[in-house]
């Protein structure tokens, strides 16, 4: 069955919103645990209860099943926190209880709060654990042929990584770490993933805004599903020159092609795109002016819904 552009964003934002079905989005979240810092008493992620219930008794944390929260007490700074945070976690990773720590990657991922403070950093793969937002970088390639019309890069994942194997990608992307500046990621994921060189990129790369979704991870993602994952993108074009052809700069990717807009309609309509990937290319067709009031019946709510607010603090 074909995939209309709706149907691929529901596929990345599948959290219910509050003003939408309120009685549902209340539902869904009294099924659910928030996670919270004893010093900052505000939701920062939502948890599975088969989560949270392996944080009870656990040194750092308070859980209260009345509630329904899991607080960090531990540590008045972020450097604290991120060592009490830390602690479990390698703990956690030892028992082998959780699948999605299997995965573990040896990169923080910031957590902020209210007044976009560092509350602290968290081991990348247990991120989804705790159901905060977190961040990262999508660049699009493309060129232009000779009449204008524009053809893009796309990368298959290599078949054998854990996550999404074999789908279809962004030229680049990637998570930004606690501390790392969102252009600077850009430009060290553009040699790794493309070859890409930092001149070029540098040079001829367009910040071009960004992209929010409320991602509840399925199979495909690995580890445990249900888990959620709320994400800012960070959106970036790069128009390449005909003569420069991004590589695989790792294993993660097996091949680029590059392809007609009509191309990259069909295989995003076929299902063959990561999630979130899909979400930033019909952002990109948005943006060019491919998919518009008039040929899209859904665009106002697309529109919206590539844009969600949290109910988390963001940077």
């Amino acid at each position: 069955m074909s995939l209309s552009n709706l149907d691929l964003i529901a596929s990345v934002d599948g959290f219910p919103y509050p003003h939408v079905n309120p009685s549902l989005h209340a539902a869904t979240l009294s099924t659910y645990y928030t996670l919270r810092v004893a010093s900052h008493p505000y939701p920062l992620g939502y948890m599975l209860p088969s989560v949270a219930a392996v944080f009870l008794n656990t040194p750092y944390w308070s859980l209260d099943d009345e509630s329904r929260t899991l607080t960090l007490t531990e540590g008045t700074d972020a450097a604290e926190r991120s060592a009490a945070v830390a602690t479990t976690l390698e703990a956690l990773r030892k028992t082998g209880h959780f699948k999605v720590l299997d995965k573990w990657r040896n990169e923080l991922y910031p957590v902020y709060g209210q007044g976009k403070e560092l509350l602290f950093s968290v081991e990348r793969s247990a991120s989804p654990l705790f159901g905060v937002v977190t961040y990262g970088v999508h660049l699009t390639a493309y060129v232009r042929d000779a009449s204008g019309g524009l053809k893009i890069w796309i990368p298959r994942r290599a078949r054998t990584k854990q996550t999404y194997g074999g789908m279809l990608d962004n030229a680049v992307a990637g998570g930004i770490a606690s501390g790392e500046a969102a252009f600077e990621s850009l430009v060290r994921e553009c040699g790794e993933e493309a070859s890409l060189g930092e001149e070029l990129v540098r040079k001829r790369v367009k910040t071009v805004g960004c992209i929010t979704y409320f991602y509840v991870r399925d199979e495909r993602a690995g580890g445990e599903t249900g888990l959620m994952q709320p994400e800012v993108e960070y959106v970036y074009d790069l128009e390449l020159p005909e003569d420069v052809v991004p590589k695989p700069g790792d294993d993660e990717v097996e091949e680029f092609y590059l392809w007609t807009v009509e191309e990259v309609k069909e295989h995003l309509a076929r299902g063959e795109f990561k999630p979130n990937c899909a979400a930033v290319m019909i952002d990109f067709f948005i943006r060019h002016g491919m998919i518009t009031p008039e040929n899209e019946k859904d665009f106002i709510e697309i529109v919206a819904r590539l844009h969600r607010r949290f109910e988390f603090p963001t940077l």
